[in-house]
């Protein structure tokens, strides 16, 4: 449970600053960034396990049309979940991307509902009822959905969900999805070369550094979410998502000066305290129980 701990909140700070890394790759188009993250995982998370001699699970895998799709189904979230994100970060909203991991934890909830057949009580009802309040607030105010942070949201709720359940290690099932991106990545990056609009390699040093680093800082983080996902329950996980988007919202508005008009902070407002009670009412029944049981 601790190390859990330890490896979620580390896999969230480095999240949180991902602004960062990411506003320093503003040149290179998002698709081909997304590319270079696929090749460069894959290349890592293979020579790990070729270290290590870890492949006796490949084949079993490869026999089980079940975990292959749905295998196939986290890679394209995962996909999916880091084009949108490296896209509104080199695009200025980091703001909204901050909203998407915020609201994060509620649509977890809400897949519990849907997907586990969970029961929610009254608070938590009434917290996603606050968080539907205030992402239609959002919408009124900028005339359109917030889609970055509900995409964003949505995603990697899924995609948390699908390696909570996975039958295959965090390194082994990291590796997996990239084995199933890393096809179309390679072909689309073989045509943008053809083309002459591939980025990489870059006459900029810098550039070409950072997007052969974008794979190991990728898998790291991923490795670290997934082993503590496993170690820790959906509850703590979601307290300790708020690490990422309080880091990125940090950045958004007093690094960045992106605009954080009094409309907007009122949508916010509305989530945050949504958040604060949700999270609120599953730490006083975690305590009521261990009480009970204690």
């Amino acid at each position: 449970m601790n190390s859990g701990i330890a490896y979620a909140a580390l896999a969230y700070t480095l999240w949180g600053l991902f602004p960062i890394y990411f506003k320093q790759l503003q040149a290179v188009p998002p698709s081909e960034v997304l590319v270079h993250r696929i090749v460069w995982t894959l290349a890592l998370v293979v020579a790990l396990l070729m270290a290590m001699r870890r492949w006796s699970w490949l084949p079993a895998a490869l026999r089980q049309p079940r975990w292959m799709a749905a295998f196939a189904v986290s890679a394209a979230l995962l996909a999916l979940n880091w084009l949108t994100y490296v896209w509104a970060v080199t695009s200025g909203h980091v703001v909204e991307a901050s909203l998407g991991y915020f609201i994060n934890p509620l649509f977890s909830a809400l897949l519990g509902v849907t997907l586990l057949r969970e029961r929610l009580r009254t608070a938590q009802w009434s917290a996603l009822a606050l968080a539907a309040v205030g992402v239609g607030w959002l919408t009124v105010d900028a005339g359109h959905l917030p889609w970055i942070a509900l995409l964003l949201g949505s995603s990697f709720a899924v995609y948390g969900l699908l390696r909570k359940v996975a039958t295959l290690g965090s390194l082994e099932g990291l590796t997996l999805e990239t084995l199933l991106l890393a096809p179309v990545a390679l072909l689309a990056f073989a045509w943008w070369t053809y083309r002459g609009d591939a980025v990489f390699p870059s006459s900029d040093a810098g550039t070409n550094a950072l997007l052969l680093l974008s794979g190991p800082l990728t898998a790291l983080t991923l490795l670290l979410f997934a082993a503590g996902a496993r170690r820790i329950t959906l509850t703590t996980l979601g307290l300790l998502q708020y690490i990422s988007p309080t880091l990125q919202f940090a950045l958004g508005v007093w690094v960045y000066r992106e605009p954080f008009d009094a409309g907007r902070l009122v949508g916010f407002g509305l989530i945050w305290t949504a958040l604060a009670l949700y999270s609120a009412e599953g730490l006083w029944r975690r305590r009521e129980a261990a009480r009970v049981a204690g």
